[in-house]
């Protein structure tokens, strides 16, 4: 249901000046010990859940489109910037544990399908019994196993979950194609294999690989990035370079980086051959900025522990079963959209974790998949 708002603009200004506050209330030092490490790749994947929440509130959910921009500007570069951390994710640990093609299915697609089988069940049980909305059984084959072949917002079951078949079919290669001494090559053979199915257009996902198209460096990016980060030296060098007059060229370079980010998000060059490489600029100047910052955004980063869960669940609550925005102003509705979302991702991850416990899932293994669960789903 479209949500009919007044006063934008006004509106807008308070929700942005409310999360500001907050974002400062959050905000803590931070002792740079690693250049990449899981603690700022989730603050990463907050800030692009974020995005895209406010991308699909701000352009798809209220009729009037001043609402929250130019926060809802950015959904490209939140969902790219997933990607990347996927792959960078991903990479990261496959360069430490190199787990098998079959321990790598087992544990990585778990956490894939069981967060999204919750919210399969949930969802079509509300959208029989509360809207009388019935689907054929050859959708309900085809999403059980995570392929989704559009992407309307309005009509589909749950557009986002193009995402979930894309980044599903990295998923299935990314094993078969990895090389823990050559990471860069698997990189490579990644794009390429990306770039000849998009541009093959099989005619199964015609409806959708417009989509496809403009994401495909991100990931392989990502896999990438993992393996040039071991080559950076100490990290000691930035303490170094961001005390006493060399601090000048430190917030420089920040401010050099912001402007970066802002500049090409404003000129993001939407519908042409050119969006995927604004994109992606947008979304390294931002992985620099938060490499070199000082400060911990613990907002962000609470954020992007439930990522994953609040990309699965927020578009059907959002449009089909609003619950705030009938009730009170939209900048307060859109502030306990996203306080709601994040306990919703924390139940369906404490729910996750209940499910996938088995007696063959050693305590380590069990410490190690919460530590990395921020890194890549």
């Amino acid at each position: 249901m479209i949500i009919s708002i007044s006063n934008a603009i006004q509106q807008t200004i308070i929700f942005t000046l409310v999360l500001a506050g907050v974002f400062l209330i959050f905000l803590r030092g931070r002792s740079i010990k690693e250049w990449f490490p899981t603690s700022l790749t989730a603050e990463l994947k907050g800030l692009a859940i974020i995005m895209i929440v406010l991308s699909h509130i701000g352009y798809f959910l209220v009729n009037d489109h001043q609402f929250l921009w130019p926060l809802s500007i950015m959904a490209g570069v939140g969902v790219n910037l997933f990607l990347f951390l996927s792959g960078y994710g991903l990479t990261a640990s496959q360069m430490q544990k190199d787990l098998t093609p079959g321990q790598f299915y087992k544990r990585r697609l778990l956490k894939l399908f069981i967060p999204f089988w919750l919210m399969l069940i949930i969802f079509l049980a509300l959208d029989f019994f509360v809207l009388k909305i019935n689907y054929s059984w050859q959708f309900l084959g085809q999403a059980v196993i995570g392929l989704f072949r559009e992407a309307d917002l309005y009509r589909d079951f749950n557009s986002p979950l193009w995402y979930l078949t894309f980044i599903l079919g990295y998923y299935l290669v990314y094993p078969l194609v990895f090389f823990k001494k050559r990471p860069w090559l698997s990189a490579i053979i990644l794009y390429l294999l990306g770039f000849i199915f998009v541009y093959l257009q099989p005619a199964f996902f015609s409806n959708i690989s417009y989509m496809y198209k403009i994401h495909l460096i991100a990931f392989p990016l990502g896999v990438l990035a993992a393996w040039a980060v071991t080559k950076l030296p100490s990290v000691s060098l930035l303490e170094n370079w961001s005390r006493g007059w060399k601090a000048i060229g430190y917030y420089l370079v920040m401010a050099g980086l912001l402007a970066v980010a802002i500049y090409f998000v404003i000129h993001s060059a939407v519908g042409t051959p050119q969006e995927e490489i604004a994109s992606i600029i947008v979304v390294l100047a931002l992985c620099f900025f938060f490499m070199l910052k000082k400060w911990e955004f613990r907002l962000f980063y609470w954020f992007g522990l439930y990522s994953y869960e609040i990309y699965l669940w927020h578009w059907p609550i959002l449009y089909r079963y609003d619950i705030f925005y009938r009730f009170v102003p939209a900048w307060l509705a859109t502030l306990l959209y996203l306080a709601f979302f994040v306990g919703l991702g924390w139940a369906i991850t404490r729910l996750t974790n209940l499910l996938t416990k088995h007696p063959a899932l050693g305590a380590g293994e069990k410490s190690e998949a919460l530590a990395t669960k921020a890194v890549g789903q």
